[in-house]
């Protein structure tokens, strides 16, 4: 079976493991205290130009976005999101389960608007009712979005704008990050994108890392005292020298990028192979994840070699399926699966 139905279903990339089996029997202090995670931070503080940015390293993308939601709200607060936003439909109701609401506003291609936002919290406040209803207190959007599009400097820069305005922080979910800055139709860089938010993570897990992210918060104020969060939100790993080891080879000679773009530039291939023919494109993404519309039976047919997420079925009966990239994916495996969309 070749996989195409998530970006995290292999291992580690190969630099990874090499510096993990060399580094595995130094001793070092816990819970990311250690020189390697100081180290990655540098590397990160140096990439996206935030010299005294804070850098947290915790476990996975569920926990990450639950603690710094959690972190960042008051008790009567809840979080602005597209109602098709990973921490509204795929996390189990984990930010719910910290006491804060997700305020979902309709999207139809994963986005959210910065007027989307300043209808949201002048109808909160034009309300009589309004100190009996949950306070918006935060942005959330995810770059990529879950159907694979990305937000355009113009686009972040509004809502940048709409968040000062009301004085809320805008939280950037970047468990694919290195997927949407290294497409070609990005034209945000790390260092701009670091600019235009409160806090965002790098993800690791789905972009070359065994599993980990990388929060970044580019004025510490805006989340003090984030490591007892982080502790008492199970993110944070005792042996934590394995995540700045992970995020030390990411971020040296520009890795992190380099195998961003070879999973972009292979589903480029297959959004083309899609187009030409005939195949009914869903969501126009630029990134590694790729929705078209098949027939049951095509779809059936296809699935037998092809591992693809099923995203949901049209009134029609027909699919929607996603066919996902990754930093590991190999292109002899894209030249396969082009060749059974030809023949089916």
């Amino acid at each position: 079976m070749i996989r195409f139905n998530s970006d995290y279903t292999e291992g580690a990339h190969p630099e990874i493991l090499r510096l993990l089996e060399e580094t595995n029997f130094q001793q070092t202090d816990g819970y990311g205290t250690d020189e390697w995670c100081e180290k990655a931070r540098e590397l990160i503080r140096k990439a996206c130009e935030c010299p005294g940015a804070d850098v947290h390293f915790l476990v996975g993308g569920t926990q990450t976005n639950a603690t710094v939601i959690a972190a960042a709200l008051r008790p009567y607060e809840g979080v602005i999101s597209a109602d098709t936003g990973h921490i509204n439909v795929h996390e189990t109701g984990a930010v719910e389960h910290t006491g804060h609401k997700v305020l979902a506003l309709p999207s139809s291609d994963g986005k959210i608007t910065a007027e989307q936002v300043r209808r949201c919290m002048k109808e909160h406040f034009a309300s009589p009712a309004f100190e009996h209803t949950v306070r918006p207190g935060m942005v959330y959007i995810s770059f990529p979005t879950e159907y694979g599009t990305i937000y355009t400097k113009k686009e972040m820069e509004e809502l940048h704008e709409a968040c000062r305005e009301y004085g809320i922080p805008l939280f950037v979910d970047g468990a694919r990050l290195g997927y949407g800055l290294a497409c070609s139709a990005c034209d945000l860089t790390l260092p701009e994108l670091a600019g235009l938010c409160d806090v965002f993570y790098i993800g690791g897990t789905k972009v070359g890392a065994l599993f980990g992210e990388a929060v970044v918060v580019p004025d510490p104020a805006v989340l003090p005292n984030f490591r007892y969060m982080i502790k008492q939100g199970g993110g944070m790993l005792a042996k934590g020298r394995l995540l700045g080891i992970q995020f030390t080879a990411l971020f040296t000679d520009g890795l992190y990028m380099k195998i961003s773009k070879h999973a972009t530039d292979l589903s480029d291939r297959i959004r083309a192979a899609l187009k030409e023919l005939g195949f009914r494109i869903y969501i126009d993404s630029p990134t590694n994840q790729q929705f078209f519309v098949i027939s049951r039976d095509k779809y059936e047919e296809l699935t037998r070699e092809f591992a693809l997420d099923l995203n949901c079925f049209l009134e029609n009966g027909d699919v929607v399926a996603r066919a996902c990239t990754s930093w590991a994916t190999k292109e002899e495996n894209v030249d396969r699966f082009i060749e059974e969309l030809k023949r089916i």
